[in-house]
């Protein structure tokens, strides 16, 4: 009889390696020409103009809230001047980034998986490669590169929302002007605060696509595949959102950036 637990690992370590075989084969494609810069442009206005107004909505909730959730306890102490800096270091440095990484690893990287995996059933995926198209570079590469360069540039609009959202939350209260409220936030952030969050959006933007991707391209027949693909894109890549912001923490302190 075979153990359960000897199976879930057998099965774990084989995704890993289908999924960095997938990766090496990304890689290969990505800088071998011809090169789909009009399917790139198309889905970067997919992913990231068409995810704006769901992370923006998001974002400004979100540096509202925390605004009016800190705003008592920094009171007790009488430190309610440290409240715009300290929001918006909490939002550039770990909120922003990774919340913005989640809403689009639920929107984006179901609706990759989801669309590659029925093209995969519909058998459109062979029929690109009948026709001479190669499928991946088509598909996939343009895909995986739009969430990569996209998925940042959100990341830093809803920085700046959810920085008017804190400006809204602090004047409702007492009255701050914009100066001042820059002021204090600006005075407070580093480089150290802003380069290592950016810098990781693009891994996050990287493995929302490419686990999406993966997902979908290699879904099994049925339309029940096509639904656990959609939902294991999901699951897949918010962990790994979870994992590579654990990473890039460590990275940050081991250089003194924290």
């Amino acid at each position: 009889m075979s153990n359960p637990t000897i199976n879930s690992v057998k099965a774990l370590l084989k995704e890993i390696g289908e999924i960095s075989r997938f990766t090496g084969h990304f890689i290969t494609e990505a800088f071998k020409p011809r090169y789909e810069f009009r399917e790139f442009f198309r889905q970067c206005f997919l992913i990231g103009y068409k995810s704006l107004p769901l992370t923006g909505v998001t974002a400004f909730i979100m540096g509202l809230v925390l605004t009016i959730q800190s705003r008592p306890t920094l009171a007790e102490f009488g430190a309610e001047s440290w409240l715009p800096a300290m929001v918006a270091i909490s939002i550039v440095r770990e909120i922003g980034p990774v919340v913005t990484a989640l809403i689009c690893a639920g929107k984006i990287g179901s609706s990759i998986g989801a669309e590659l995996g029925s093209m995969k059933v519909t058998e459109q995926i062979d029929a690109m490669e009948v026709s001479g198209t190669n499928p991946f570079k088509y598909l996939v590469v343009t895909r995986v590169l739009a969430t990569t360069f996209t998925i940042p540039i959100l990341v830093i609009i809803s920085d700046g929302i959810a920085m008017y959202g804190c400006y809204l939350g602090i004047n409702m209260k007492g009255v701050t002007s914009a100066h001042l409220f820059l002021s204090h936030v600006f005075n407070k952030l580093s480089y150290g605060d802003l380069l290592p969050a950016f810098i990781k959006t693009f891994f996050f933007g990287f493995a929302i696509g490419l686990i999406g991707c993966y997902k979908g391209y290699n879904s099994s027949k049925g339309t029940e595949g096509v639904g656990q693909s959609a939902n294991s894109a999901v699951v897949v890549s918010s962990l790994l959102v979870f994992i590579l912001d654990l990473m890039a923490v460590q990275v940050a302190d081991l250089f003194g950036l924290t």
